[in-house]
């Protein structure tokens, strides 16, 4: 059903239909185009099958009516141009998996429609018995493996958007200042190296390069996975698509184009897209095997029956056996299953791009999470406050969020959140930004300075023993420590880190429960890293890692044996999404995250890592018992078709084993529906 793996093209026509099936085809195309070939094929197949249903003496018999004599070229002509327009896709793929000496089903399709029309003809033209009829059964065949291929193409459509969305991260202007010192805007892709260029406030940074004037707070999340911006100051290096949050800044450009740091990653998950493992689907492998199952039934068929003395009976049984060991029941059996899997995973926020990765998490036996933004809320919060020996913590963090109120930087916004959460916040007068230090202003009348320790040494005071016995576990911890002084007197501090989601400590101990070892990756410091470890109970911890370092940890992972799923947001992790066996990307995380990885979860919620893996293991026992349906029909009805009961009396007539095919299909549908009432809902 689906080809064999990424960039790995079956029966891939001159024209671009054929039936690839494979993985990355480039970043056009692909998945996309061959869900619209399919669905195009299927629907002007089924047009014409209609009639050829319906004016065959066959169906009519059943039904009891009367087909017209002037309706016979009905099923023969239209059946010709289902075999030949619909048909096409699976008699070109054959070619492919005859040269990889593989065959499966484009080989199997295509046997049983070529065998069905051949005899078909020879039946129109009184060659052979009208027993041999098989137009309506031909088209019908033809039909539902077009749905089905149609199915699995539109569940795959694996987007190629990855290296699009890393681009798209970059400006297209930029402001360069020219010889007079005015700025000129000029298209990014007319900067070159030794360029100065200016950043506002607000703007993105159109190339890597070093502040050659001014300070602002950076921020390059979506480069270091980092949540607290980083102060960049003259003599620091920005990179490209990184942020000026708070500031203006020159930079003097020393890399554009292939040469920036953002190029890099992205070479990086072009590189890790097309390492992904090369995987057959379980319906190529049963058609495989099926194939020569019918090959060898019917060839010792026409042989026994030849052997008899009967020739007109070898025809009849050995083309009966050749038509109905491809039962329309295993074109759907993985199909009916993806297509399920898919609409009901989108009903709860998971969105299945590459069916392969879903098949596959069943297997993940070690998960490992970035931080910021995945276990963690991914911005600054107040995780805790204090208040000078004898002083009030509320008052403390009123007095910050009244301060703070006039500032736009994220830790200031932090602040006020929390303040407003705890209380009534008063109001401040005279608010003014300290750079490097703080931010000062009149609240009730006294002057209040809230900053870190460079605003103490600025000011010349000093925070109570008291007061630094609290501070210390925070600094530990990697918080970043705010004080809070009152005319020159420090009464008290807050601390602001990046929070850890809620829902994470259900998602770690759930997975580790099911035997799945839980590791993270972040590009903070150590001390960030193991305090986050320690309270969600994380089996390895990598720390301080950059995004080629995130691919490294993956594939390391991945020699000790591990299969490995990967859950990130950001631009750092596109690459480690790519290589992991699994990625899974949180929706509310970067596009180029969400294109790398083969399951996104659209909200933020790492439990959505226990349903995909329940929705994986629940799809997997379908498509097995789907399977073992579809073959096991055939492994007591070819058989049957091929006389082995013949000298008892009883003999499989094509009729009937149409009949019984149509029969298998209803089951394998109907157990298919049963995944709905998988529960997918996230628990505590």
């Amino acid at each position: 059903m689906s080809a064999q793996g990424h960039g790995e093209h079956v029966g891939h026509s001159d024209h671009g239909e054929g039936s690839d099936h494979g993985g990355h085809t480039g970043h056009g195309g692909g998945h996309g185009d061959h869900a619209a070939m399919f669905r195009i094929r299927f629907w002007w197949s089924l047009l014409l099958s209609l009639p050829v249903v319906f004016t065959s003496h066959m169906v009519s018999g059943w039904l009891g009516y009367h087909v017209p004599e002037a309706l016979a070229w009905v099923p023969p002509v239209l059946g010709t141009g289902v075999y030949l327009y619909g048909g096409w896709p699976f008699l070109s793929g054959v070619a492919g998996e005859i040269r990889a000496r593989r065959p499966g089903m484009m080989t199997l399709v295509a046997m049983a429609i070529t065998v069905a029309f051949g005899a078909s003809t020879l039946a129109t033209l009184g060659v052979v018995g009208t027993a041999l009829d098989f137009w309506w059964e031909l088209v019908l065949l033809v039909v539902v493996m077009l749905l089905g291929h149609w199915l699995e193409m539109r569940a795959l459509g694996q987007a190629s958007g990855a290296l699009e969305a890393l681009a798209a991260l970059l400006p297209d202007r930029a402001e360069r200042i020219g010889a007079d010192g005015g700025a000129e805007e000029v298209a990014v892709s007319d900067l070159g190296a030794g360029d100065t260029v200016l950043v506002r406030s607000g703007g993105r940074v159109p190339a890597d390069g070093t502040v050659v004037r001014g300070s602002a707070a950076m921020d390059e999340s979506m480069i270091t996975g980092e949540s607290r911006t980083v102060t960049r100051a003259e003599g620091d290096r920005v990179v490209a698509g990184t942020v000026a949050t708070d500031s203006s800044v020159r930079v003097r450009v020393d890399a554009v184009g292939e040469d920036t740091t953002l190029a890099g990653i992205r070479r990086l998950v072009a590189e890790a897209q097309a390492s992904t493992s090369r995987s057959q689907v379980l319906a190529d492998r049963a058609a495989g095997l099926l194939f020569w199952f019918a090959l060898g039934s019917a060839i010792i068929t026409a042989v026994v029956w030849a052997a008899l003395g009967e020739p007109t009976e070898a025809v009849e049984r050995t083309v009966t056996v050749l038509v109905i060991a491809c039962p329309h029941a295993l074109g759907l059996a993985i199909p009916l299953v993806i297509a399920i899997s898919t609409a009901l995973s989108a009903r709860n926020g998971i969105l299945i791009k590459d069916r392969m990765a879903l098949e596959r998490t069943r297997l993940v036996d070690t998960v490992l999470f970035d931080k910021t933004g995945t276990l963690t809320k991914g911005a600054p919060a107040v995780i805790g406050h204090a208040a000078a020996p004898g002083g009030d913590a509320a008052r403390v963090l009123a007095l910050a969020g009244a301060v703070e109120a006039d500032s736009e930087h994220p830790l200031a916004k932090a602040v006020v959140r929390a303040a407003k959460e705890v209380g009534d916040v008063p109001t401040a007068d005279g608010f003014r930004s300290l750079t490097g230090r703080g931010v000062r202003a009149v609240v009730d009348g006294a002057t209040v300075h809230v900053g870190g320790p460079a605003l103490l040494d600025s000011l010349g005071s000093i925070a109570p023993e008291g007061l630094e016995a609290r501070t210390g576990p925070w600094r530990e911890r990697g918080a970043t420590v705010l004080y809070v002084v009152v005319d020159d007197a420090v009464v008290g501090a807050l601390a602001l880190a990046d929070a850890i989601r809620p829902e994470s400590r259900a998602a770690v101990r759930q997975l580790r429960e099911q035997g799945v070892r839980v590791a993270m990756v972040t590009g903070d410091a150590r001390n960030v890293a193991d305090a986050v470890a320690a309270e969600l109970d994380l089996d390895e911890v990598f720390a301080q890692v950059l995004p080629d370092q995130k691919d490294a940890v993956v594939r390391d992972l991945q020699e000790r044996g591990r299969t490995v799923a990967m859950v990130g947001d950001g631009v750092n992790d596109a690459p480690a999404l790519a290589r992991a066996d699994v990625g899974i990307a949180i929706g509310a995380g970067t596009d180029v995250a969400i294109e790398s990885a083969g399951v996104v979860l659209a909200s933020d919620d790492p439990r959505g890592v226990v349903s995909v893996r329940a929705l994986s293991r629940a799809g997997y026992r379908k498509m097995i018992q789907n399977l073992v349906w579809a073959a096991g029909y055939n492994v007591i009805a070819v058989p049957l078709a091929a006389g082995v009961l013949a000298p008892i009396g009883i003999v499989l007539a094509p009729a009937v084993g149409a009949v019984l095919m149509s029969l298998s299909t209803v089951i394998v549908a109907l157990n298919a529906q049963l995944l709905r009432r998988v529960d997918l809902t996230p628990t505590e």
